[in-house]
């Protein structure tokens, strides 16, 4: 496949002419061609008019229609698999086991879709026939459907190039409800953007669906990233990354004349609360922490940045058994050098702080964008003082806060912000309260039990969502199929007659 830097409007290509970006090769910091010049504003209200012109037509067509259009995109994706391996490797730092698995979770969920769609699960059809002799007055017959919610832009996202990128969860959601897709493409893994984009592309074509259904844009700064946010015809945002560029958005879309709805993901420490039990014979979870916390070098939105325990008699034991492992653990490239600049300042702002320590720092290799593990130690008092250490650092870094009590143990889960995920290891349940439990839940998404957060499973029963600032609308998934329902909006028929109903409502 000849990469060729084009945007994709539609069923057409056309260079840009704004700022070019580049993709670089983490190891190396080498510029990787070709290069991409961004979108102008004219090409992204040529892409949203498309969007809403293809609205109307593409949500009508049939559940089996759609679902073969997701088939389809799978297996154009499936047949670039090897262009994928060669490629995303090169821009992102992953391993190519990695890229295998990535390529399967998102084939697979876009399957998933497919089969949720097929079996009209996504509609919520609701049936309350006529009641003409209740008293004191009848009921109307009453029916009720869920819709496509109409165009959606999607950002992609850094640390996931296929499975939350172009064709990945948000995506396919959209596509999935009935709604047209415009993608801003993420600047770190253009050329794997295009490959997608153009799998997607041909997959509107082989399956005969109108001009508009989905578009890739490439650009940054504010005129694509803003631009799709501000566009009349938009009227829902997927958006994965960080908790900055997550409220800009959020920020734009509510002040809209129209104000419209934003799923994102935003940040994640993923607290993993571990009681005395664990610490008599602590080897089982070090060694499954330690797999967790260098799992892509950390660059997972579900990496475990922070340990939350009690100093008992076994605590120090504990924590220099997982210092001593940190220690033996090597460094790994990140995705980027502007996420490896943010991590260094971020670990580095943390070794200035005075009211936590340094206890465990692995080894760095030669190569460019190393992310060194790093384990920090503070106390309950420390941490519930200073709301810095609260803050995410994105990578393989992980706080230790040593709880005094019971009291301590339960106030840090009380103090902290809402996460994608809590974790919590115990070999006695009788040790975990129901409170605590409870505490718990009302700050996740998904709560953990001697497991650790980082693999999200692509099911029906997952939830990768959670209270703000984890996401900006704690009711919703980004992942799994309940994620077609942010893309969704019910409506009510009062009293239509059978032959203007829409069939699953018959």
């Amino acid at each position: 496949m000849n990469l060729n830097g084009n945007l994709i409007i539609g069923l057409k290509e056309e260079a840009g002419s704004e700022k070019e970006v580049s993709a670089k090769n983490p190891s190396t910091n080498d510029t990787l061609s070709p290069g991409y010049k961004g979108a102008t504003a004219k090409q992204l209200e040529h892409a949203c008019d498309l969007a809403n012109n293809a609205f109307y037509k593409y949500k009508n067509t049939s559940f089996e229609d759609r679902a073969k259009f997701l088939d389809t995109i799978a297996e154009e994706i499936e047949a670039v698999k090897e262009t994928l391996l060669k490629i995303t490797p090169e821009e992102t730092g992953l391993p190519e086991a990695r890229i295998t698995g990535e390529t399967g979770r998102t084939v697979g969920q876009l399957r998933m879709f497919a089969e949720f769609i097929r079996n009209s699960k996504h509609t919520d059809a609701t049936i309350d026939e006529a009641l003409p002799d209740r008293q004191p007055l009848p009921r109307p017959d009453l029916r009720l459907r869920n819709v496509a919610i109409g165009p959606v832009a999607v950002f992609g996202a850094s640390n996931f190039p296929l499975a939350f990128s172009v064709a990945g969860g948000d995506t396919a959601a959209a596509l999935a409800a009935g709604c047209p897709v415009i993608v801003k493409a993420h600047s770190s893994h253009p050329r794997t953007s295009e490959i997608i984009g153009r799998c997607i592309q041909n997959a509107v074509k082989k399956n005969n669906l109108p001009d508009g259904t989905f578009s890739l844009l490439f650009g940054s700064g504010n005129i694509v990233g803003q631009g799709l946010v501000k566009n009349k015809y938009i009227k829902a945002v997927g958006f994965t990354g960080s908790r900055n560029g997550g409220l800009q958005i959020v920020k734009t879309a509510q002040s809209r004349n129209e104000p419209i709805p934003v799923y994102a993901e935003m940040s994640s420490i993923n607290p993993v609360f571990v009681f005395n039990s664990v610490l008599e014979n602590p080897d089982k979870f070090i060694e499954g922490f330690l797999v967790s916390l260098q799992m892509g070098a950390g660059q997972f939105c579900t990496n475990p940045g922070l340990i939350i325990t009690k100093n008992s008699k076994n605590y120090e034991n504990f924590k220099s058994k997982l210092a001593g492992k940190i220690k033996e653990q090597n460094s790994q490239t990140m995705l980027s050098n502007v996420i490896a600049k943010a991590y260094e300042e971020g670990v580095s702002k943390f070794k200035s702080k005075n009211n936590i320590t340094l206890v465990g720092e692995g080894k760095k290799n030669g190569n460019a964008n190393q992310c060194i593990p790093h384990l920090f130690e503070t106390s309950a008092n420390e941490f519930k003082k200073d709301q810095e250490l609260s803050d995410e650092i994105f990578g393989s870094t992980s706080l230790i806060i040593k709880c005094e009590n019971d009291q301590d143990f339960n106030e840090i889960a009380k103090k902290i912000e809402g996460q994608l995920t809590i974790s919590f290891h115990s070999n006695n349940v009788e040790e975990v309260s129901e409170e605590f439990v409870s505490l718990i839940e009302d700050r996740a998404g998904r709560i953990i039990y001697n497991q650790f957060p980082t693999g999200v499973e692509v099911c029906h029963a997952m939830v990768h969502g959670g209270p703000f600032p984890a996401t900006s609308d704690t009711r919703t998934t980004s992942v799994g199929s309940k994620a077609i329902f942010r893309f969704l909006r019910p409506v009510s028929y009062q009293n239509i007659p059978k032959e203007l109903l829409p069939k699953e409502l018959v």
